[in-house]
């Protein structure tokens, strides 16, 4: 984040909604590049079915990405026209290729956490963090436009992979990945397919439509108010969600394994989650009460005059991310308590109220300030209601 305030005097709001809605387009389609069998990687007893898994990643990634390239020659432009996103269409080709080093970058850090290696992630981000802010600064004083930005998020995605395999190379061993010859590993690597269908049945489609509602706001402010609101959005989402997704995913990589290993044992996960979203708690108040009190104005001085409205949204996007910060042990907690199914309902319910909040504000307000504030009043609802009932199900299953 401390490349922002520089980043910002370089790149416009539009700039900035055009990169926002690539990488929210890119958020819905990533669920489909491996079917989210990549976070199955770490629930194995034995290290040869987690790299066979990782076997089964790759192999599906591969596939499904050229698949998706496919859909995009036959339909992209169409499609993209048809909801108003045709800014977007010279860049949809960037959308399976950053899909791939996408889904390359989860199963590596899955044979990582595996091994609770979280230094080398940790490393890993920084180091990617650091590169690929720097070539942002680097050629926004040669083409600051949105175009320089989306070619950096994919070549990210390819970076952040690369530097990845070195972590695996050291800590797991490349020659450890390789399965046996032949018919004998494909027939195992389908037999491990079947055995974790549920992850393609349940959390493929929970991740894809919690995609979705994410990135509605950002993909409805550039059909409906333009790019420059949805880069106001999108440097909101940003700014405030970057160290939530920091903190919030050693959380989730730390506390996965525990609670797995838990639930292994068969102890009670009560404690565990309960500790963890206190916590998460103590930790995240201070911070999202002053975007909450002074959004606009720390905006208009860290960032720019002309971002003064990004901390207008700001301040209500912190109601939701402090919640959505909250709720990140209990849904990690989800595929261990057996709430998969329950989960695939709560998130299509969640896409449909948060789209109800979202046309309340653009059609019958007819404002996209109000839209924000309907749909992160709406998100701080409904993660409430998911910390609440899956803290009633872990207390249920431990009397």
């Amino acid at each position: 984040m401390a490349f922002a305030p520089l980043i910002t005097r370089l790149y416009g709001p539009e700039a900035f909604g055009l990169l926002g809605t690539f990488l929210a387009v890119l958020a819905i389609v990533l669920p489909v590049a491996a079917l989210t069998y990549p976070i199955a990687i770490v629930l194995p007893k034995n290290d040869q079915e987690a790299h066979a898994l990782a076997r089964l990643c790759a192999v599906l990634a591969s596939g499904l990405s050229l698949l998706v390239l496919l859909l995009l020659f036959v339909f992209g432009d169409k499609l993209l026209y048809s909801v108003g996103l045709e800014p977007l269409s010279e860049f949809m080709w960037f959308i399976p290729l950053a899909m791939f080093f996408a889904a390359g970058q989860q199963i590596l850090e899955q044979l990582l956490i595996r091994r609770k290696a979280f230094k080398s992630i940790a490393r890993v981000a920084v180091a990617q963090s650091l590169t690929l802010n720097a070539a942002k600064t680097g050629f926004g004083l040669w083409h600051p436009a949105g175009a320089t930005l989306i070619v950096l998020a994919t070549a990210g995605h390819a970076l952040h992979a690369c530097f990845l395999w070195l972590g695996v190379r050291r800590n797991v061993g490349v020659e450890r990945l390789g399965g046996p010859a032949g018919g004998a590993d494909r027939a195992n690597i389908w037999q491990l397919a079947g055995r974790y269908r549920d992850f393609p049945m349940f959390r493929a489609p929970q991740v894809m439509i919690n995609a979705l509602s994410q990135g509605l706001p950002v993909l409805m402010l550039a059909s409906f108010s333009g790019p420059a609101a949805a880069g106001f959005y999108s440097l909101g989402k940003t700014v405030l969600g970057a160290p939530v997704l920091l903190i919030s995913k050693s959380v989730g990589d730390v506390f996965y394994p525990k609670i797995a290993e838990a639930a292994q044992r068969q102890e009670s996960v009560w404690p565990l989650l309960w500790k963890a979203t206190l916590a998460l708690g103590g930790v995240g108040f201070a911070p999202f009460a002053l975007v909450v009190a002074f959004g606009p104005w720390l905006f208009g001085v860290v960032f720019g005059s002309e971002w003064v409205t990004a901390g207008e949204y700001a301040r209500w996007l912190a109601l939701w991310l402090y919640f959505g910060f909250l709720n990140r042990p209990s849904v990690v907690a989800i595929q261990t308590l057996g709430m998969q199914g329950f989960f695939l309902v709560y998130e299509i319910v969640s896409v449909g109220l948060r789209v109800t909040a979202l046309f309340l504000g653009f059609w019958v307000y007819e404002s996209d300030l109000l839209a924000v504030v309907f749909f992160s009043l709406t998100g701080v609802f409904l993660n409430c209601l998911l910390i609440g009932l899956t803290m009633y199900k872990s207390i249920r299953l431990a009397k």
